[in-house]
């Protein structure tokens, strides 16, 4: 279901096993830009943090992404569909098992965009009191309201 005055928020964030230069991480590297440009080109997709357009994410061991999609169905089709879906089964050769949630969603208003304090606050949310309005997951989600 697509919301009409609403769009989804999403962070996901994972542990890097190595650091980006590390050769054990080129497979994973090498097709960063390929995925981004997938879900760029994404009809659910709305907008990405980025590093140039908002200052650099400091964290040398995370992968941290943000980004905002017209639906959970946009966002879970293109996550578990298509390319995306290879490097999501792979995942444990480059991150380490977490230790909480690595994911969250929440509505926000169409045009807004979320930021890096926002989604660090939403996962905290998530982990201390589970899917709620505030932040929730693909397996339990709410409707805007």
């Amino acid at each position: 279901m697509e919301a009409l005055f609403h769009h989804l928020a999403q962070v996901n964030i994972a542990r890097m096993r190595a650091p980006l230069d590390d050769p054990s991480m080129s497979d994973f590297v090498s097709r960063i830009d390929e995925i981004n440009a997938l879900a760029d080109s994404d009809p659910g997709f709305v907008w990405r943090w980025t590093d140039s357009d908002n200052g650099p994410f400091t964290a040398p061991d995370l992968l941290f992404n943000l980004s905002v999609w017209k639906s959970v169905d946009a966002l879970r089709d293109y996550v578990y569909r298509g390319e995306h879906a290879h490097l999501f089964r792979d995942r444990l050769k480059w991150f380490l098992s977490p230790d909480g949630p690595t994911l969250a969603l929440w509505w926000i208003p169409a045009g807004q965009q979320p930021t890096p304090a926002a989604s660090k606050e939403r996962l905290e949310h998530l982990a201390e009191h589970g899917p709620t309005p505030f932040a929730f997951s693909f397996k339990h989600s709410f409707l805007p309201s």
